[in-house]
């Protein structure tokens, strides 16, 4: 294996890189910002490339510092919490990283149930878009979200969801809207993400075209269906993900639950040398019983 940079090295970069100063950075690690700029300077010295780009107005990653901070930062953390859970003596930790929309909409108003299930078992959860590196050790279970071309890992598919237009009671009867034609003269959300876009959905329920400008987009599911729910438009999402707005009534189908496009697109994805971990196994059993009751009430 190649000679490491020193960890003070990596932690100084990594702190710098968030917090966009020199000072800052300084003062959480407890140095002069003299010393960390030292570090950074023996890193960079050591790496042979420049991981800023210093200014009179500051500091900001260079090119090739953004692309190391993407891959460090997730096994920098995994180093602090393995620590932090050595210390606490926490034996049975599961880290499970998580598209966002479906870790804030359908995992978190579940969760409850998991830790009742299982007290021993230490959760931590993250999300963002992109998917966890396990090569980095940055979690035990991946929840991601797509068309699943993902190699040298297990994939398992979470459930079937609808996606369909979605509106709250007053947008639609505001608008009036009774025919799909009618969805042309109101504003569409558009979600940039989804794997089921407007344009699929005219093209097997109308004989019209999607427009092909939108005048708001989001990347998250959560934003386009708060903004639905708001009467900003109509959003194109799961009847799934969308579950806890349906249920209270913020948001319902525009032409009803037959009007929608059956996915698979939400997956639990691991490594197979995770399979056996009693952690893993549990969270495992637990997700596909939850995803089974959703889709028999969804």
């Amino acid at each position: 294996m190649p000679a490491l940079p020193p960890i003070v090295n990596l932690l100084a970069f990594e702190a710098v890189a968030r917090r966009r100063s020199f000072a800052i950075a300084a003062t959480e690690l407890h140095l002069t910002a003299s010393a960390v700029s030292h570090q950074i300077s023996r890193l960079e010295s050591d790496l042979g490339v420049r991981l800023f780009e210093r200014s009179a107005h500051g500091v900001r990653l260079s090119s090739a510092g953004e692309q190391y901070l993407v891959r460090i930062g997730g096994a920098l953390a995994a180093i602090s919490s393995a620590t932090e859970d050595l210390r606490q003596g926490v034996s049975n930790s599961l880290y499970v990283h998580s598209a966002p929309s479906i870790a804030s909409l359908w995992l978190m108003p579940r969760l409850r149930r998991f830790a009742e299930a299982h007290p021993h078992v230490a959760l931590n959860l993250s999300a963002a878009h992109s998917h966890s590196d396990f090569a980095l050790g940055q979690s035990d279970i991946d929840i991601r979200y797509g068309v699943p071309h993902w190699d040298d890992v297990v994939v398992e598919p979470l459930f079937e969801e609808r996606i369909l237009p979605l509106a709250s009671a007053a947008f639609i009867r505001e608008h009036g809207i009774k025919r799909i034609e009618q969805l042309l003269d109101v504003p569409l959300i558009q979600s940039n993400v989804s794997v089921i876009q407007w344009s699929d959905w005219f093209g097997r329920y109308s004989e019209r075209r999607a427009p092909d400008h939108f005048t708001i987009r989001f990347d998250r599911a959560q934003m386009s269906l708060d903004a639905a729910a708001q009467g900003l438009g109509v959003a194109l999402e799961s009847a799934t993900i969308a579950g806890m707005h349906l249920a209270q009534g913020s948001l319902q189908p525009v032409f009803g639950m037959a009007k929608a496009i059956a996915v698979k697109a939400h997956f639990a994805v691991y490594p197979a040398r995770h399979a056996k971990r009693p952690s893993v196994e549990a969270f495992l059993a637990w997700i596909h019983a939850e995803a089974a009751a959703t889709a028999i009430t969804r």
